[in-house]
C-alpha cells in the first residue's frame, strides 16, 4: 500500500500562492501581502514568508525594500533563458538513465499515451502537465538527487503555464517526439543525450 503524501505547511502555502498566480488572482506587478495570506489561511506569517522565499528563488515573485513582494513581470526572455539550461540537464540525465530506461520505460509510457489523448481533446492543461511529467520521470530515472533538485528549481511547469496565460505562447505536446524518445531508450541509441537535448530545445514554447 502506498503511503499518502504529506505536504508541509510551507509547501501547502506555496501551492496556494502558486495557484493564485496561475489563475490570475495576483497579476504581474501586483503586490502579495504576507499578512493577508496568513490571515486568510489562519497561519502565522513565518511559513508564509518561507513559501514566498521559495517562489522568489523560482523567479516568480520579487521583493524590494519598503515595497514588499510583487509578482514578477514574466518576459519571453525569462522562458527562453531556461531552455538551454534545461536541455543540458536533461542530456546529462539521459546519459545517466540510459541503461535503466532501456530495461524499463514504464514510468514514461503512460505520459506518452496521455499526451496523445490531450492532443485529441485539445486539452492544453493536460499537454503541459504530461509533458512536464514525462521529463520529470526521465530526470528522476537518472538517480541523481542533485540533478533532480536543480531541474525542479527551474519551475518548468508553472513557467510554461504562465507563459501561455501572460505571453500567449502556443503549447504543443509533441507526443510523437516523446514516443520516439522512448523508442530510442529502448534500442539503446548511443545518441540519446543529443536526441533529448535537441528535443527540449525544439519544444520551447513560441509566441
Amino acid at each position: 500500500m502506498t503511503a499518502p503524501v504529506v505536504h508541509s505547511l510551507r509547501e501547502q502555502i506555496r501551492e496556494h500562492i502558486l495557484e493564485g498566480i496561475i489563475s490570475g488572482r495576483w497579476k504581474p506587478g501586483e503586490r502579495i501581502v504576507e499578512r493577508r495570506i496568513a490571515t486568510e489561511l489562519e497561519v502565522s506569517q513565518t511559513p508564509v514568508r518561507e513559501a514566498l522565499r521559495e517562489l522568489e528563488s523560482l523567479r516568480l515573485i520579487e521583493s524590494a525594500p519598503n515595497k514588499g513582494v510583487r509578482v514578477r513581470n514574466l518576459t519571453a526572455a525569462d522562458l527562453e533563458e531556461s531552455y538551454p539550461v534545461r536541455a543540458g540537464l536533461e542530456a546529462i540525465a539521459a546519459e545517466l538513465a540510459a541503461d535503466r530506461l532501456a530495461e524499463d520505460c514504464s514510468a514514461l509510457e503512460p505520459h506518452v499515451a496521455a499526451l496523445y489523448e490531450a492532443d485529441r481533446l485539445a486539452d492544453g492543461t493536460g499537454q503541459v502537465r504530461h509533458t512536464v511529467a514525462f521529463h520529470r520521470e526521465l530526470v528522476r530515472a537518472a538517480g541523481n538527487s542533485v540533478l533532480l533538485h536543480t531541474w525542479e528549481g527551474l519551475g518548468i511547469e508553472v513557467f510554461t503555464a504562465l507563459s501561455i496565460r501572460w505571453l500567449g505562447t502556443v503549447q504543443q505536446s509533441y507526443a510523437e517526439e516523446h514516443e520516439e524518445l522512448v523508442a530510442a531508450f529502448r534500442r539503446r541509441d548511443p545518441r540519446i543525450a543529443e536526441l533529448v537535448k535537441a528535443h527540449v530545445l525544439g519544444c520551447a514554447p513560441r509566441a
